[in-house]
C-alpha cells in the first residue's frame, strides 16, 4: 500500500494514472485533496497470480479482434467473475486494513480504479473502469477492490484497449481508497474550453450533491465559462435530482427540493476561485485538465485531475503575440497525422515557415492578416480555394479581440501574394516544362546510386535545391495561374452571359498533360490485362481476401495461365506511377512500389465494372463531350448582341484553360516521384544502420527529424527512448481531427457555409465540379477497402492523386475536406463527375448505402433515405 503522501507522477506503474495524480495534488499548497492511499499493481498482481484458470482466459482475449463484439462480451465477462470470486491474499488483505487504520477510521470511503494506462497525456480512459462510493468497513473495502479490478475486464474497458492497442496483459490495476467527502454540490473543471478548445477559456459544470451521476451524463448541470477571472456565461439548468449518499453504504437518487432546482449552484465568486485553483492544477502538470471537484460548505475539494486528450495541441512559438494558423493540410488534401520525418522533409521542401502541432503543419497567416493588401491577398487565395478557411479568418478578424501584430513588428513575416506575370497560351511551354522536370528527376536516379552514410543526407540536401529550383521555374506559376483564371473568366461571364453556372467543368475534360487523370485511366488499361484471365481474377480475389501485403503476389503470377501479361501490367504501372499513395506528402507512407496489394481491389473493381478499351474510351468521351459544349456555348455566344466580340473572346479563354490546365497536376507528381527516390536511398541507409545495431527496425527511422537521422548516420548513436516517445505521440496524434484553422489560444474554428437557397437538411459544401447525380453512397475511409460499383457516389474524408484509380468507376464525388483547386476537384472536372467538397463531417453524416443526389453546379448534398 502506499499513501498519498508517498506517491508522485514517478509512481505510475505503481499506482496508475488517478493515483499518481492525486499523489501530485496532495503536494500543492492551498489545494485540498482527500486522504487516502492506493492498493498497488504489485498487489493486483500477486491477486491475479492465484486466480485459478485466469490464463487461460487472457489468452483467449489476447486473440479477439475489436469488432468481434461477442467474443469480447463473453470472454470478458468469465475474467470478471473469476475475479469478484476469488480471495485477496492473506497478506495483501491486511496491509489495506493497516492503511485503513492509518487514516484513522473505518469509513465511509470512495473506492475507485486506477489503471496504469489510465489519464496518461496520450491515452485518456477516462470512465472505462469503475468508483464506488460511500463504502465503508474493511470487508466491504476488500469486496469493491475486487471489484475495481475486475472492471478492468469489462466490454467498453477491453474493446478501447484493443482499438488503441494495449496489450491486456501489461495494463495492471491500482485501485484508490480515499476518504469520502458529502458535499452540498460536485461537479467538472475543464480548464480549456471542450468544445472551442480555446485554453484561456475555463468551463465548470455544476450539480447539487454527489459528482459522478453528472461526471456520466445522468443528471443535468450549470454551466459556467470563466476568463480572466470574470464569468463569461451562466446557463442554470434546471436539477430535479440529485445522488447522495446511502445510509446502507453506497449512493441513492434523491429529489431537488423545489426552491433549489432553478438556483444557480455556484455564485461567480465561487466559479473564478475554483477555475483560479483549476490554472493552478494545469499549471503544476503542463497542460490543460479535466478536474473533479466538489463543494462542502465554502470549502472546493478536488478528487482528481486528468488531462484533456481531446484537446489539438497548440504550435508553439517564441512569444506571446496572437497568432492564426492555418492548416497546411486542409491545403494538401491531407489531414491524416504525419510522422517526424515526413514533417521535416516537407518543411525542407516548402519555402513558406510552418509550425507543427500535433503531428501535422501550419502556417501562421497573423502578419498577413494585420495589412489590408495582406488580407486581400489571403482571402484572394486561401479564401477562394477553401471557403470554410475564409470564413473562420473572417470570423475572428470580426470578432475584433485579437491583437494583429504589423508585419514590421514580426519577424520573417512572409511577403504578401504577387500576382504572376502574364504568359502566352503556347502549348510548347506545358511540354518543354515537363521536360525540364523528367530530366531531372532522371539525373537524381542515376546520380543517388551508391551514396549512402552522412554523404547521402547532403546529397538529398543539395538535390532539394534542384527539386525548388525545378518547382519555381518562373513559367510554372504562370500557367497554373493561366489556367485558374481563365477557368474563373468563363465561369463569370458565362453565367453573366448565357445563365451557365460553372461552365467552365465541362470544358477541361480530357485535357492534354494530366498525369493524374491518366493514371487512373491508365489502371484500366491493367484491367485489359487481367480481364480475359479467369485464373489470374481468382486468383488477385484471393489476393484481396486474404488481405496479403507487399509484393510477393506478383512473382506468383508467372505461374497461371496469362499471369505473365498480368504481372509484367501491373508493373508497368508501377513504374510510372508506384511513387503514389494515400497521405502521400508524407514520406513515410507506404508506396504502391511498396505494397502493390493496395492497387488489387481496384483493378478488381475494373474489371468488373469495364469493358475493354474503357480507357481509351473514357478519354475520348469527355474529349467530344468538352469539343461538343465548346461549339454550343459559342454558338449560343454568337447569337448575342456584340455575340462575334464575345464568342472570340471566351473561345481564347477556352484554349487557355485546356493547353494550360492539365500541368496543374505535374509539379506535385514530379516532387513526389523525387520522394519515393530519397525513401528508397534512406531505407537502404536504415538497413545499414540495424545491421550496426544502431536502429533496431528500418521504419524507426520515420520517428527522426532527418537532420537528426544525419546526426545519427554521422556518429552511430540512436536514441530508443526518443524513438519510442515519438512512436506514442504519433498514435494519439492519429485519433486527432485537424481544424481548419486554430489560434494562439487553442481555439478551433472551422467556418460555415452561408449560403441561402440551399434546401432544408441538405448539407451544405463548395460546388468544384457541374452537374447533378443521384445514386448509391459509399463512405470510404481507406482507399484499399474500397468496394464500388459502376454508379456509387464516393464518400470520403478528402482525396489526393491517389484516390483517382476510383474515380473511373464512380458517377459523382463528396469529400469533406477540399477546394476549387484541390486535386479532387481538378479529376472530378477532368472526368465530369459532379462534385461538392468540405462537406462538414460528410462521413459521419451520410451512411454508406444511403442514396443521395449531390449537386455539383449549386454545392449541396440532399440525403433521399
Amino acid at each position: 500500500m502506499m499513501g498519498f503522501e508517498r506517491i508522485d507522477s514517478t509512481n505510475v506503474a505503481d499506482v496508475g494514472g488517478k493515483g499518481a495524480n492525486l499523489g501530485e495534488l496532495s503536494r500543492l499548497d492551498g489545494l485540498r485533496v482527500p486522504d487516502g492511499f492506493c492498493v498497488t499493481t504489485d498487489a493486483f498482481r500477486r491477486f491475479m497470480d492465484e486466480v485459478p484458470a485466469i490464463e487461460a482466459r487472457l489468452d483467449l482475449l489476447a486473440g479477439v479482434k475489436p469488432d468481434d463484439h461477442a467474443t469480447i462480451r463473453t470472454v470478458s465477462a468469465g475474467i470478471r467473475d473469476l475475479i469478484e470470486g476469488a480471495e485477496i491474499p492473506d497478506e495483501v488483505a491486511a496491509a489495506i486494513g493497516e492503511a485503513l487504520d492509518r487514516l484513522g477510521e473505518q469509513g465511509p470511503y470512495a473506492v475507485r480504479s486506477s489503471a496504469t494506462a489510465e489519464d496518461l497525456p496520450t491515452a485518456s480512459f477516462a470512465g472505462q473502469q469503475d468508483s464506488y462510493l460511500n463504502i465503508a468497513g474493511l470487508p466491504e473495502v476488500l469486496r469493491h477492490v475486487r471489484r475495481c479490478w475486475a472492471s478492468l475486464f469489462t466490454e467498453r474497458a477491453v474493446t478501447y484497449r484493443c482499438r488503441q492497442g494495449f496489450d491486456h496483459r501489461k495494463v495492471r490495476m491500482a485501485v484508490v481508497v480515499q476518504r469520502m467527502v458529502f458535499p452540498d454540490a460536485a461537479g467538472i473543471l475543464f480548464t480549456a474550453d471542450p468544445v472551442t478548445s480555446n485554453r484561456k477559456v475555463a468551463t465548470v459544470e455544476a450539480g447539487w450533491g454527489l459528482g459522478e451521476a453528472l461526471v456520466s451524463g445522468l443528471v443535468p448541470a450549470d454551466v459556467y465559462t470563466v476568463r480572466d477571472d470574470e464569468v463569461l456565461t451562466a446557463t442554470v439548468a434546471t436539477k430535479p435530482r440529485l445522488f447522495q449518499a446511502s445510509p446502507e453504504g453506497g449512493t441513492r437518487e434523491a429529489p431537488v427540493e423545489p426552491e433549489r432546482r432553478t438556483r444557480r449552484v455556484l455564485t461567480d465568486a465561487q466559479a473564478v476561485r475554483l477555475v483560479r485553483l483549476g490554472r493552478r492544477v494545469e499549471a503544476h502538470f503542463g497542460r490543460p485538465q479535466d478536474i473533479e471537484w466538489c463543494l462542502a460548505g465554502d470549502d472546493f475539494f478536488i478528487v482528481q485531475s486528468r488531462p484533456i486528450t481531446t484537446l489539438f495541441p497548440v504550435p508553439e512559438t517564441a512569444d506571446q503575440d496572437d497568432h492564426i494558423f492555418v492548416s497546411v493540410g486542409h491545403q494538401q488534401m491531407m489531414t491524416d497525422a504525419m510522422k517526424p520525418l515526413g514533417l521535416s522533409v516537407w518543411q525542407l521542401t516548402t519555402p513558406r515557415p510552418m509550425y507543427e502541432a500535433g503531428g501535422r503543419l501550419w502556417v501562421d497567416v497573423a502578419p498577413m492578416l494585420a495589412t489590408p493588401a495582406g488580407r486581400a491577398g489571403i482571402f484572394g487565395m486561401l479564401g477562394k480555394s477553401d471557403p470554410l478557411v475564409g470564413d473562420a479568418l473572417r470570423t475572428l478578424l470580426d470578432r475584433g479581440d485579437l491583437a494583429l501584430a504589423s508585419p514590421a513588428e514580426g519577424a520573417g513575416t512572409p511577403p504578401v501574394f504577387d500576382p504572376p506575370a502574364s504568359i502566352e497560351t503556347d502549348p510548347a511551354i506545358v511540354t518543354e516544362l515537363i521536360s525540364q522536370h523528367e530530366e531531372s528527376v532522371a539525373r537524381l536516379r542515376h546520380d543517388i546510386q551508391g551514396v549512402s552514410g552522412p554523404a547521402l543526407f547532403d546529397f538529398i540536401l543539395n538535390d532539394l535545391t534542384e527539386l525548388k529550383r525545378v518547382m519555381r521555374d518562373p513559367r510554372s506559376l504562370p500557367v497554373i495561374m493561366a489556367s485558374m483564371n481563365a477557368a474563373s473568366w468563363l465561369n463569370e461571364h458565362l453565367e453573366e452571359w448565357l445563365g451557365e453556372k460553372n461552365a467552365a467543368d465541362a470544358l477541361t475534360q480530357s485535357v492534354p498533360h494530366n498525369v493524374t487523370s491518366e493514371m487512373g485511366l491508365a489502371l484500366l488499361d491493367v484491367a485489359d490485362a487481367v480481364r480475359p484471365h479467369p485464373d489470374v481474377v481468382a486468383f488477385l480475389q484471393r489476393v484481396a481476401d486474404e488481405g496479403r501485403d507487399g509484393d510477393g503476389f506478383l512473382g506468383e503470377l508467372a505461374g497461371l495461365p496469362g499471369g505473365p501479361e498480368a504481372r509484367d501490367a501491373i508493373r508497368g504501372f508501377l513504374d510510372r506511377y508506384g511513387m503514389r499513395c494515400p497521405g502521400e506528402i508524407d514520406i513515410t507512407r507506404t508506396r504502391w512500389s511498396e505494397r502493390p496489394a493496395m492497387l488489387v481491389p481496384v483493378i478488381l473493381a475494373n474489371v468488373r465494372n469495364f469493358e475493354p478499351g474503357a480507357g481509351k474510351r473514357h478519354f475520348e468521351q469527355g474529349l467530344q463531350e468538352s469539343r461538343r459544349r465548346e461549339r454550343e456555348l459559342l454558338a449560343r455566344l454568337r447569337d448575342l448582341p456584340d455575340g462575334e466580340s464575345k464568342a472570340e473572346e471566351a473561345k481564347r479563354m477556352i484554349d487557355r484553360v485546356r493547353t494550360f490546365a492539365g500541368y496543374r497536376e505535374y509539379p506535385k507528381y514530379s516532387m513526389i516521384t523525387r520522394y519515393f527516390i530519397y525513401k528508397q536511398a534512406l531505407l537502404r541507409e536504415a538497413g545499414r544502420l540495424v545491421r550496426d545495431g544502431v536502429l533496431r527496425a528500418e521504419d524507426d527511422i520515420f520517428f527522426l527529424r532527418f537532420d537528426e537521422l544525419h546526426e545519427v548516420a554521422r556518429t552511430g548513436a540512436a536514441d530508443p527512448g526518443l524513438i519510442r516517445e515519438r512512436r506514442a505521440a504519433f498514435r494519439s496524434y492519429e485519433a486527432l481531427t485537424p481544424p481548419r484553422v486554430l489560434t494562439s489560444d487553442g481555439e478551433a474554428i472551422n467556418g460555415l457555409h452561408r449560403r441561402a437557397g440551399i434546401p432544408s437538411g441538405a448539407l451544405a459544401g463548395l460546388p468544384v465540379s457541374a452537374g447533378t447525380v443521384e445514386g448509391r453512397a459509399r463512405v470510404v475511409t481507406d482507399m484499399a477497402r474500397a468496394d464500388l460499383e459502376a454508379g456509387d457516389i464516393l464518400v470520403t474524408a478528402f482525396t489526393d492523386p491517389s484516390w483517382t484509380p476510383l474515380f473511373v468507376t464512380v458517377a459523382g464525388l463528396v469529400t469533406e475536406v477540399g477546394g476549387l483547386m484541390t486535386h479532387g476537384a481538378v479529376i472530378a472536372r477532368e472526368y465530369g463527375l459532379p462534385a461538392v467538397v468540405g462537406v462538414e463531417r460528410a462521413t459521419q453524416r451520410i451512411r454508406d448505402g444511403q442514396r443521395i443526389r449531390v449537386h455539383g453546379t449549386d454545392g449541396y448534398v440532399e440525403l433521399l433515405d
